[in-house]
């Protein structure tokens, strides 16, 4: 029998018909003019399911990605501004995104994902593919839920069906690590085996890659759990769990030759490259980024952005949550520096020594160090990432290890943030804290400096800046000076989740409808419904509740 019946995912019964999705007909054409057999034979469904998945974690789609790593976590993780807001109504910025942008992560993911991994189960009995297509779809499924909260996971496919029940997230999540755990288990038992390289855009085939960014994604959805009482799966709490995915025989990502990346694009290169560079450039660099990494005297600043047109800030980024200001003013700040060949990046090491650093902060046992010591190897790690795969493509210069010590040594703290066109937008700064650590420092204090500059390390990982912002409070960020939420949305807090799709609402009502009765039995704030300002499941802590 096949080994389908082990994960949670979708149904057999959808790789028999073609109703799961309007592109599921497509899966199962015939598209090199070869029989299904001779298909099947040469790897070819696998190859084309594995590509498809592939692209559709951190999606290729230029209107995709720039939807939601640019406009949605780019805003609200404080990665990317809205430079030209004067041109559009309704913006992210403003609390207020126009309702047909709140469904692109939603509607143009899930359909993608499923039946491709269907498709993989259904033509395949080797575990290896499958294994990695549950991988794949944790690491994109965990985005979306992270987005919307209760979604759509453990009975999509059944009867062949994409609209169906929704589970809490909760259950997602549960569902999400045993999917991780059988695939961790499947490869590790099979670990020096290989795919075809092909198939694999991400590690070509080394399956040891695949095994540590497995651990890794554990380790990162279990730290997303930590502040939720009584979680675990089975028996293991969120700390067992981290324990088990850093200890595991192969380990998590700890170089930057396991960063997981996509090297291997259409002739549009980086979809981020294409997005920022659309219509004249819609998108700057943001002053919450750019203001922090000006205090710190930050190597990286190079990597991630191009200089201003402001004499007085050679880095200057756009505030956001403004009222409009005219293209003269915005074209002035400084752009974001993303080259149609640098890699999109869905996980880097550095975000797992900082993993790893709250962890040990956290008295988590077998962390890989101290938490100063893990904290301090995050940074290392990330500036030589960015120089080495970013920084070359941007004419960015080598750093040396002493330079790198002096960074990580450094007192500065963030200065005020003076807007070059508009004072009304100019702010006090919001942090204090250097980057040098401070051992007698509160846990807090210790928690803010490992988030921020993980925050500034995961560049331009936008959804996850913007998700460990809602679980942590940190960095801490310049609140809006413009909220059009209608009061969905508390300025101080900012946007915990994005409104579900209209799609739902109108074609898949009474789930959509339970599904939001699910979404106020898991939130904790004060804020409840289909609403910007309603906290998902495992948004509990804030600022000072460590």
């Amino acid at each position: 029998m096949k080994n389908i019946i082990k994960y949670i995912s979708f149904g057999v019964l959808c790789g028999l018909v073609t109703a799961c999705t309007p592109n599921y007909e497509y899966i199962n054409q015939n598209h090199a003019g070869v029989t299904e057999e001779q298909a099947e034979a040469d790897g070819y469904n696998i190859t084309t399911s594995l590509i498809t998945l592939q692209n559709n974690v951190i999606s290729t789609s230029t209107s995709r990605a720039q939807y939601v790593d640019l406009l949605l976590g780019g805003t609200w993780g404080r990665y990317a501004a809205e430079s030209k807001a004067n041109s559009w109504p309704n913006k992210f910025s403003t609390f207020d995104p126009p309702a047909d942008w709140s469904g692109v992560e939603f509607n143009e993911v899930i359909p993608y994902i499923f039946p491709y991994v269907s498709s993989i189960e259904r033509v395949t009995d080797d575990v290896v593919p499958q294994a990695i297509a549950h991988i794949i779809k944790v690491a994109a499924m965990h985005r979306v839920t992270d987005t919307y909260g209760p979604i759509p996971y453990t009975q999509v496919g059944v009867d062949g069906q994409v609209q169906t029940a929704y589970d809490s997230q909760e259950q997602v999540y549960k569902a999400m690590f045993v999917e991780l755990n059988q695939a961790i288990t499947e490869l590790t038992d099979h670990q020096t085996e290989s795919i075809s390289q092909n198939a694999d855009l991400i590690f070509k085939g080394d399956l040891l890659k695949w095994i540590r960014f497995a651990n890794s994604l554990k380790l990162r959805l279990a730290i997303r759990t930590c502040y939720v009482p009584q979680f675990n799966v089975g028996v293991k709490t969120s700390q067992q769990l981290a324990e088990e995915a850093v200890n595991h025989s192969v380990g998590v990502m700890t170089s930057n030759d396991d960063v997981a990346r996509l090297t291997t694009f259409s002739n549009v290169g980086n979809p981020l490259n294409e997005a920022i560079k659309f219509n004249e450039g819609d998108h700057r660099a943001i002053a919450d980024m750019t203001i922090y990494m000006n205090a710190y005297n930050d190597p990286r600043r190079a990597a991630y952005f191009n200089e201003s047109g402001y004499s007085s800030q050679t880095y200057c980024g756009l505030r956001t949550g403004l009222a409009p200001i005219g293209s003269s003013d915005f074209n002035k700040f400084s752009t974001i520096k993303i080259e149609r060949e640098t890699p999109l990046v869905w996980m880097y090491p550095s975000e797992v020594m900082f993993l790893c650093a709250e962890g040990a902060l956290r008295g988590w046992s077998n962390m890989g160090g101290t938490a100063k010591e893990l904290y301090e190897q995050g940074i290392r790690v990330s500036i030589k990432n960015q120089l080495a795969y970013k920084g070359s493509l941007a004419g960015v210069s080598s750093i040396s290890e002493t330079e790198i010590d002096a960074y990580i040594s450094g007192t500065t703290t963030q200065k005020d943030f003076v807007d070059p066109v508009n004072g009304q937008n100019s702010i006090k700064a919001q942090n204090d804290i250097t980057v040098k650590w401070d051992e007698s420092a509160t846990n807090e204090k210790k928690l803010q400096r490992i988030i921020t500059q993980k925050w500034i390390a995961n560049f331009p990982l936008s959804c996850e800046a913007w998700a460990e912002f809602r679980r942590t409070g940190y960095p801490k960020l310049f609140p809006n000076r413009v909220n059009k939420s209608n009061g969905d949305i508390d300025t101080n807090e900012q946007v915990r989740r994005l409104l579900y799709s209209d799609n739902e609402d109108n074609t898949n009502t009474v789930e959509y409808q339970k599904g939001i009765e699910l979404l106020n039995q898991e939130n904790t704030g004060s804020i409840s419904g289909d609403k910007g300002g309603t906290h998902v499941w495992w948004d509990k802590a804030g600022v000072g509740n460590f």
